[in-house]
């Protein structure tokens, strides 16, 4: 999973992860969420890795949007591309509304970000 969130690191950033083939969560911790945020994101992404298999992302793009996306292993016959697309529909349609506030935290963090790189610029 490392890897995988590795190559995705210049295109967005990733809130979370879970892996079924190691078994593991990864949270990142650039992201002070309230612990049951965390608690509720860990059990959706578990469970759909428990259903699915395969390895599950959260991550934000640059303006901001979050994006599930579900990948499997090379090699892994057992992994349902459709199955994990329509189980993909479904937690979005099933957590819009955390997922919106997510997004609008994102955000927020962003423009925080880069407020401090503009005064940081300015003192330089």
């Amino acid at each position: 999973m490392e890897g995988e969130v590795g190559k995705m690191a210049d295109e967005s950033s990733v809130l979370c992860a879970a892996n079924s083939y190691i078994e593991k969560f990864y949270w990142n911790p650039a992201y002070r969420l309230p612990e049951e945020v965390r608690k509720r994101l860990r059990i959706l992404a578990v469970r759909f890795t428990e259903e699915v298999g395969g390895i599950l992302i959260l991550r934000f793009h640059e303006r901001g949007h979050l994006e599930l996306q579900s990948v499997s292993e090379e090699g892994d016959y057992l992994y349902d591309e459709i199955g994990a697309e329509l189980k993909l529909r479904e937690l979005s349609a099933e957590n819009q509304e955390l997922f919106q506030k997510l997004e609008l935290y994102f955000q927020g963090m962003e423009a925080i970000r880069r407020a401090g790189a503009v005064c940081e610029n300015r003192e330089a």
